[in-house]
Order: C-alpha cells, then structure tokens, then sequence
C-alpha cells in the first residue's frame, strides 16, 4: 500500500511494511528507498544499499496512548504538522488533551508541546 511522496528523497514513495517487535505485530511506514534489517527482532538499521532513512513506526506514540493510522500518516505526508488526540495516565486518571504532530528526521514523528 502506497501512502504518498517521500518528504525526504525524490523519487521514493512510502509504503506499509508488516514487523514484528517484541513479539507484537507493528506496522512500519517507510520509504521504498531505504530497506531495514535486524539481528535481534528490537534494533533496526538502514542496509548500506539504502538511499533514504525515511521511517515512522505505527506504535512510535504508544506511551501516549496512541497508534498511527494510515489516514493520519497519509496526511502527515501531505501537510506536515497534523492534530491527534493523546492520553496521559498522570495520577490514575485518564485525561485526552489534542497536540499536534510533525515530521522528525531523528524519531520519525515528533510531539510539538507548544
């Protein structure tokens, strides 16, 4: 499934990758250009054919309470900063607040606390 252009390189486009982390099903959004391998099933690494390193893992908010869709990357691609809804667990009560997100070259999406 392709979700868009690349943001990083010209001629990549970003696809769903199905991975397994820790024994639980997560899906990669990366570019076509960049391949990943690993030894362990934990740490991921660029192959040394890839020309891209553009990658953001679905569970890469999950200590918000919060997996990325495919709509939602698909829009992060297009307009670069997008609003989601997160979950805080602060003092045993669960409390949903709205940030927005944006692309990060570093984490593959980044949290913009204001």
């Amino acid at each position: 499934m392709n979700l868009g252009k690349c943001p990083y390189c010209d001629d990549g486009s970003i696809e769903v990758r199905d991975k397994e982390v820790r024994g639980k099903k997560v899906k990669l959004y990366a570019c076509t250009n960049a391949s990943w391998k690993t030894d362990d099933g934990e740490m991921f690494e660029l192959t040394e054919d890839s020309t891209c390193h553009f990658r953001i893992w679905q569970n890469s908010l999950a200590k918000y309470g919060k997996w990325l869709t495919y709509k939602e990357v698909r829009t992060l691609l297009e307009d670069e900063t997008i609003e989601v809804q997160l979950l805080s667990k602060k003092y045993g009560k669960k409390i949903y607040y709205n940030k927005y997100i944006t692309l990060s070259d570093e984490y593959g999406v980044s949290v913009l606390w204001d």
